[in-house]
C-alpha cells in the first residue's frame, strides 16, 4: 500500500521551524550548525520512494528548494531534481523554475488521497501541509531527523493529538538521530 510520509528536521523539543536559517528566525539554522554529514544526501532514507513517489511541497519550501536544487549535480541532487513534485500554493502561477514541478489541480487532501492510490506521497518540510494532512488523519509515517538542540519556541510538528505511533527504527546520523514512526495497528 502506498503511504503519506512526512519528513522533518526537528529539535529535541519538537521545533521544526527554520532548520536552515533561511526564514531568519532568532533560532534559525539549528540543523545546519551540526555539519553536512547530518543534513546532506538521502538522510531520510527515502530510496525508491524518491524515484517512484511524489514530493509534496508548500509554496515557501518549494521557493527555497527551487533556488538551491536545480544547480546541484551530485547523485542525490539529481534524484531530487528528477523527482515528480506537487506544489500546494494559492499564489504561485508558475513552478517551472524547478523541473518536474506542478501546481496541485484540486483541494490538498483530495489530491493527496488521489496520489496515494498510485504512489507514496512525501511531504518535505512544509509544516502547514503536514498539519492539514495530520488533521485529516492522512499521515502514515513520520521520519524525523532529531538534532541535539533545544530552542524553546518556534513552530512544532505535533500541535494536536495524532493516532498512536510505533517506532520502526532509530539510527544515528551525524549529530542527529533519524527516528521512523508509523501508525500503530
Amino acid at each position: 500500500m502506498n503511504r503519506v510520509i512526512v519528513i522533518e528536521f526537528s529539535t529535541l523539543d519538537g521545533i521544526v521551524e527554520d532548520p536552515d536559517g533561511s526564514a531568519g528566525t532568532p533560532g534559525g539554522g539549528w540543523a545546519f550548525r551540526h555539519g553536512p554529514e547530518a543534513v546532506a544526501g538521502d538522510k531520510f532514507k527515502l530510496g525508491a520512494s524518491l524515484d517512484e513517489g511524489v514530493l509534496l511541497l508548500g509554496r515557501t519550501t518549494w521557493e527555497l528548494f527551487a533556488k538551491i536544487w536545480p544547480g546541484r549535480t551530485d547523485e542525490f541532487s539529481t534524484r531530487m531534481n528528477n523527482a515528480t513534485k506537487l506544489v500546494a500554493s494559492r499564489t504561485l502561477g508558475d513552478v517551472g523554475a524547478w523541473p518536474n514541478s506542478t501546481l496541485i489541480p484540486r483541494e490538498l487532501t483530495d489530491e493527496v488521497r488521489h496520489q496515494r492510490n498510485d504512489r507514496d506521497v512525501i511531504v518535505i518540510g512544509s509544516i502547514g501541509i503536514a498539519h492539514t494532512l495530520m488533521a485529516d488523519d492522512l499521515v502514515d509515517e513520520y521520519r524525523l531527523l532529531v538534532f541535539p538542540t533545544v530552542l524553546g519556541t518556534g513552530r512544532r510538528l505535533f500541535t494536536a493529538a495524532v493516532p498512536d505511533l510505533r517506532l520502526v527504527s532509530a539510527e544515528q546520523v551525524g549529530a542527529a538521530a533519524l527516528l521512523r514512526y508509523e501508525r500503530a495497528l
